[in-house]
């Protein structure tokens, strides 16, 4: 698929999902030939919107498989994992990727979001707390509060009391809605023309002139041949 085609379908699947026109999305989406990383995250996300689980785990399987070092890839499929174990691994997948970053912003690649460590490090404890690992929860949660800013851990205190109260919490995704989007510069030259045109095969339209070929422009010179040779000996 050309890369121009690839940038159109990719386009006109987010907007179908701004306008909550999921199953057009998905349609859009599926038709897009070799899908990159970016677009089976996208499925997996329209899948989410949906309901459809199983859908959303297929596609952050193909996600992470395009493309293993995607953080949020793991991330999301850490939220759907219906077996826990896997959703422990996937999550210190997450965190892992993250090399010791408090954050990756995502905005360059087209996604409006910021991972945070201590969002992964929150749904790590989330799988350890099914797992019924209640103390390395806590202190999994612990060293999330430490990584979250001052004056913002409210929501994690709270996080922390259910562990000690061995009561499971449930983990985080990304916001829904929240898609890869194709750059504004493509976008726009999706709709631009091109003002150069085709080149064309010309001739000379001077007598006698054997010239054939393609070329922008070639200055004319009035005057007969008999004329242009007195011009060169008077030169």
């Amino acid at each position: 698929m050309a890369y121009r085609d690839l940038v159109k379908g990719w386009h006109e699947g987010v907007l179908a999902v701004d306008k909550g026109d999921w199953e057009s999305a998905l349609k859009i989406f599926s038709s897009i030939e070799e899908p990159s990383a970016r677009i089976c995250f996208n499925i997996g996300c329209v899948h989410l919107l949906t309901g459809n689980l199983e859908g959303a785990m297929q596609a952050f399987d193909k996600t992470v498989t395009k493309d293993n070092r995607l953080a949020v890839g793991f991330f999301q499929r850490g939220f759907v994992c219906l077996q826990y174990e896997e959703a422990l691994f996937d999550s210190r997948m997450a965190l892992t990727l993250l090399r010791y970053n408090p954050f990756i912003d995502y905005k360059q690649l087209g996604l409006r979001h910021m991972l945070y460590a201590w969002e992964v490090l929150y749904n790590i404890a989330a799988a350890q707390c099914r797992l019924r690992q209640w103390q390395e929860a806590k202190i999994t949660l612990e060293n999330a509060i430490v990584q979250r800013p001052e004056g913002r851990t409210g929501s994690l205190d709270l996080a922390l009391k259910r562990i000690q109260e061995h009561l499971f919490l449930e983990p985080m995704q990304i916001p829904l809605g929240e898609l890869f989007r194709p750059r504004k510069k493509e976008v726009e030259q999706l709709d631009s023309k091109d003002f150069l045109g085709k080149p064309k095969v010309i001739s000379s339209v001077i007598p006698n002139d054997e010239y054939i070929g393609f070329e922008p422009l070639r200055p004319q010179v009035s005057g007969s041949k008999e004329q242009l040779t007195l011009q060169c000996k008077i030169i």
